[in-house]
């Protein structure tokens, strides 16, 4: 079975839920089409308050649908877009890749993993979630080629470095 993108998802604004959509855009060096993380600089409000100037490594976020199971299985209730991913694939361990690995995702749209970012639940999320929520992990990407990313896309790894 090929890896896919089960899910694309954008939002405007720095909220971690993200709507689904029938198709996101990549756009290279920057990041989605309308989310709120678009740029080439740091969007992250932690980050931005740093240094606003240093260069943005979360361009896209990334998660596999397999660690969706896990938490429903932990009796939680999450769906695509929840947890702040811009992509959900199943059949890629996208936590094995290693910094620098790409992800071909269609037939044009490229990204490169640049770190893998533990999520950090907001105020909203119980006391008793954030410790399940905390184990979750996901990639975080720079987007080196443009292109539309759609449900069904298939995902191709090249395990080349970038360097």
């Amino acid at each position: 079975m090929d890896a896919t993108v089960l899910a694309v998802s954008c939002s405007a604004t720095h909220s971690l839920a993200k709507t689904n959509e029938v198709c996101i855009k990549l756009l290279e060096a920057l990041g989605v089409e309308g989310d709120a993380h678009l740029g080439a600089t740091v969007k992250h409000r932690s980050r931005v308050l740093r240094d606003p100037s240093q260069p943005n490594p979360r361009q896209v976020h990334l998660i596999h649908a397999e660690l969706f199971e896990e938490l429903r299985a932990a009796g939680f209730s999450v769906d695509a877009g929840r947890m702040g991913e811009n992509i959900t694939t199943r059949g890629i361990d996208l936590l094995g890749l290693p910094t620098g690995a790409r992800l071909h995702l269609g037939p044009v749209a490229v990204v490169e993993v640049t770190e893998c970012s533990l999520l950090r639940p907001q105020q909203w999320v119980t006391t008793t979630e954030r410790a399940t929520w905390a184990s979750a992990a996901r990639r975080n990407d720079w987007v080196l080629g443009d292109g539309p990313v759609g449900c069904s896309a298939i995902v191709g790894p090249s395990l080349v470095s970038s360097a």
